[in-house]
């Protein structure tokens, strides 16, 4: 695995060992902050969180592209140790990544100083969109959450029919849908009409 572009181009990430992770892809990562990079005009300063880090991938190539600060939120310990070891790696200080050892649902980020401008979702099993439309939904009732936020959730295709229904009823819209073989990305911003 591999930083795609950026100020950290080309430099080896390391993935977490046995199955409690699922690495996106360097073709799905690529295809997913292009897009990103469109419908935000770039990442230049943007806080992120990446709510299922593990190895920090998503998050990593975000501040490699010009992201300021990332919240890495990952459960597991050895995924977490691997994420720590790539953020040391890469040189970052605790201003640009704030690691967590912890839940991003028992603990949610509602303390964030600077509101989210970027969120990524791509939790290593399967778990129902409502879930994280829930977890949104939270984030956005604790005033964390940009106006213009760009949330990306990656799932199976076979869950996007239940993305769109848990959004309904929400100030949550699907802009974007994207399908990579069996991945799919699915861009959701608030509704601002």
């Amino acid at each position: 695995m591999r930083i795609v572009s950026g100020a950290f181009r080309g430099r080896t990430l390391k993935a977490p060992k046995g199955d409690s992770t699922r690495p996106t892809t360097d073709r799905v990562r690529e295809a997913m902050m292009s897009v990103v990079a469109s419908a935000r005009g770039g990442f230049e300063e943007a806080v992120v969180l990446d709510a299922f880090a593990g190895s920090g991938a998503l998050g990593l190539e975000a501040l490699s592209r010009g992201a300021a600060t990332a919240y890495f939120f990952e459960k597991d310990s050895k995924a977490f140790r691997t994420l720590c070891d790539n953020v040391s790696t890469l040189g970052l200080g605790a201003k640009q990544a704030r690691t967590f050892r912890a839940d991003v649902f028992k603990e949610p980020p509602t303390y964030a100083g600077a509101p989210f401008d970027l969120l990524f979702f791509d939790p290593p099993y399967m778990m129902e969109a409502e879930t994280i439309v829930s977890l949104c939904q939270l984030l956005d009732d604790a005033g964390v959450l940009a106006l213009d936020v760009v949330i990306v959730y990656e799932h199976s295709t076979k869950a996007s029919q239940s993305v769109e229904a848990a959004l309904t009823g929400t100030q949550f819209v699907l802009t974007q849908y994207k399908k990579y073989g069996d991945t799919a990305l699915s861009i959701i911003r608030k509704d601002l009409t």
